[in-house]
């Protein structure tokens, strides 16, 4: 196994991305369409925040009760992007080995990391997840 191999070899680089003046439904509507779990926020050109499937799924009924689809919209309508994303998410540098990021995923408790540029922390270049680590420990076997 390659013990250096940096993360920018397994990020991805096309990212879905959106801004923190969208609505939650936009969110929720990149989400399914692309069918992706997390999506970094944009702010001013500079990352500020996480959101993930799974904050989304927090806020709904839909999943509970059938015929919920009408409150969810009005829980999506009334809370912005900002109060349900992480604030100042957890970042990897893109050129941080993809044992370094394992640790983070493997102890933090985290399935997505953005990647950000290596002199400004504020410049995202990527995405990180755990199912891009694990595809890239089994190429190696």
């Amino acid at each position: 196994m390659r013990q250096r191999e940096l993360v920018n070899t397994i990020m991805t680089r096309n990212l879905h991305v959106v801004q923190m003046e969208d609505k939650l439904t936009d969110v929720r509507d990149l989400i399914r369409k692309h069918n992706i779990r997390h999506v970094p926020v944009i702010y001013g050109g500079q990352l500020v925040g996480m959101l993930s499937k799974t904050d989304l799924n927090r806020l709904t009924f839909s999943s509970l009760f059938a015929g919920q689809e009408d409150a969810d919209e009005a829980v999506f309508d009334m809370l912005t992007i900002s109060q349900v994303m992480s604030h100042r998410p957890r970042v990897v540098k893109a050129n941080d080995t993809i044992k370094h990021v394992a640790e983070i995923l493997s102890t933090e408790e985290f399935h997505a990391l953005p990647v950000v540029d290596n002199k400004d922390e504020t410049k995202l270049v990527g995405i990180v997840t755990t199912t891009d680590v694990i595809k890239y420990m089994l190429q190696q076997y």
